[in-house]
């Protein structure tokens, strides 16, 4: 994953590969789970347990679902990036959480596999805490795709060889909401352009929404309709113009930073980052083995969300210290 996040920065790789490489990395750890485990029962929510059953054997379906959940982590925290600290805090509030949650389940029935994880997640996130003191706005490190696939690929082995690879996903309630937002551009419903970040007024020194602009013509029938429900739901900016006697359309880049932008208007780059790693604290609780949440996992969850609610102001206050004493 580090050589694929290093030929990202370097060659700008099509989207297939981005794909195509993650799913071939992910073979030889599938082949371990199923070596060593090869477990493929799930235990069914309370409500269709009427139906199913209380557990549910999924057999090769389970093997598809984790092999595009290493696919989805690896590429997840390099779609919701490009602003200063957002890759680093995101990897660390998640790292966090996973942290937190072996912990509290070392007294269960799968204490090894919650200590195989602690072995990768600890070391992770102190290097990670480290890289976020210098890629804080003002950055003076900047990560790249080579620390987002190599961050994202980490959380899927220790989600699939720790036995928690459900659980996983609700650590990626932001990334999972940014990746529906931007499916009609990741599939070229809408045309998406090599880098939708936000862009700067320099003016303002404040970040705003950047823009897909194209024929209108070229939309195909169901972008138009995309474009026309987003727009009706208010969660898509659509403007129409004329240039050279020919129609054009500009719509906002589908990112959970655009949209962010979208609600609260434009934002130093700072803040943007704060309010965002704020929604990935508050994120949902992971649920115990019963469908409900463990009372243990409940304390524990309601102190890192306020510990990590009291470190973020600060850590906004210092860059802002720092940027105004180095300008």
């Amino acid at each position: 994953m580090i050589f694929l996040g290093f030929a990202d920065d370097v060659l700008n790789l099509r989207w297939r590969h981005k794909l195509l490489l993650p799913t071939m990395a992910s073979l030889p750890l599938l082949m371990v789970y199923f070596t060593n485990f090869g477990n493929t029962t799930i235990v069914v929510p309370k409500p269709f347990r009427m139906l199913l059953g209380m557990h549910l054997d999924l057999g090769i379906l389970y093997y598809v679902y984790m092999g595009m959940l290493a696919v989805f982590c690896t590429n997840a925290i390099n779609i919701l990036a490009g602003i200063n600290g957002l890759e680093a805090g995101q990897s660390l509030v998640i790292a966090a959480s996973i942290i937190t949650f072996n912990v509290v389940e070392l007294n269960g029935d799968y204490r090894d596999d919650h200590i195989f994880s602690l072995y990768f997640m600890i070391p992770f996130f102190f290097t990670t805490l480290g890289l976020l003191y210098h890629n804080w706005y003002p950055s003076s490190v900047f990560v790249g795709d080579t620390f987002c696939y190599f961050a994202g690929m980490t959380f899927a082995v220790v989600g699939i060889l720790g036995h928690f690879s459900k659980t996983m996903l609700l650590f990626f309630i932001p990334q999972v909401l940014n990746f529906l937002y931007s499916l009609p551009q990741l599939f070229h419903i809408i045309p998406c352009p090599r880098h939708r970040l936000p862009r700067l007024n320099h003016g303002t020194g404040k970040l705003e929404m950047s823009y897909s602009k194209f024929r209108t013509k070229s939309l195909s029938a169901l972008g138009k309709y995309i474009l026309k429900v987003s727009e009706t739901l208010n969660i898509v900016d659509v403007r129409q113009e004329m240039d050279e006697d020919e129609e054009y359309t500009e719509c906002n880049n589908m990112t959970l930073i655009n949209f962010v932008i979208k609600l609260i208007g434009p934002a130093p780059e700072q803040t943007l980052t704060v309010l965002l790693l704020l929604i990935q604290v508050r994120q949902k609780h992971p649920q115990g083995g019963g469908g409900g949440p463990t009372p243990q996992w409940m304390w524990i969850h309601t102190k890192i969300l306020r510990l990590w609610e009291h470190l973020i102001p600060p850590l906004y206050l210092s860059s802002l210290l720092l940027f105004y004493h180095t300008n």
